[in-house]
């Protein structure tokens, strides 16, 4: 079992930066692969991007790719996520999410997932 707790959300001009964390506890969080997931109102949740347990595979969604990189540091139990170039279509609740699945391939799909934090609000401006 993991405890995951998500900060650093909030209200941002379109163009601007922010840095989501998120904190873990419980089990080892080293042994998780980590994703980060957003969720706007009437849509379907949706993977921004994925770290192995390592940090040293990454996936990132198209629309997010170069503009938003994810890392984590295992001797802290963070996750990152830093968000720059903010666009209005990142407005949206922020999850961070472990999967206990093993291995190289980097899941993508909500369902791969097992542990969820509660979520943090970004919201994107004009």
């Amino acid at each position: 079992q993991v405890q995951l707790v998500e900060s650093g959300g909030g209200l941002v001009l379109a163009g601007g930066s922010l840095r989501l964390s998120c904190a873990a506890s419980g089990r080892t969080f080293s042994s998780y692969a980590m994703g980060w997931f957003r969720q706007a109102p009437g849509k379907e949740r949706e993977c921004v991007a994925v770290i192995s347990w390592s940090g040293l595979s990454t996936y990132y969604a198209d629309s997010v790719k170069g503009r938003f990189t994810i890392s984590r540091d295992n001797a802290k139990n963070t996750l990152y996520l830093q968000m720059n170039d903010l666009k209005l279509e990142d407005t949206a609740v922020y999850y961070c999410a472990a999967t206990y699945y093993r291995g190289s391939y980097l899941y993508t799909g909500p369902n791969d997932y097992h542990y969820w934090g509660q979520g943090t609000q970004v919201t994107a401006s004009s």
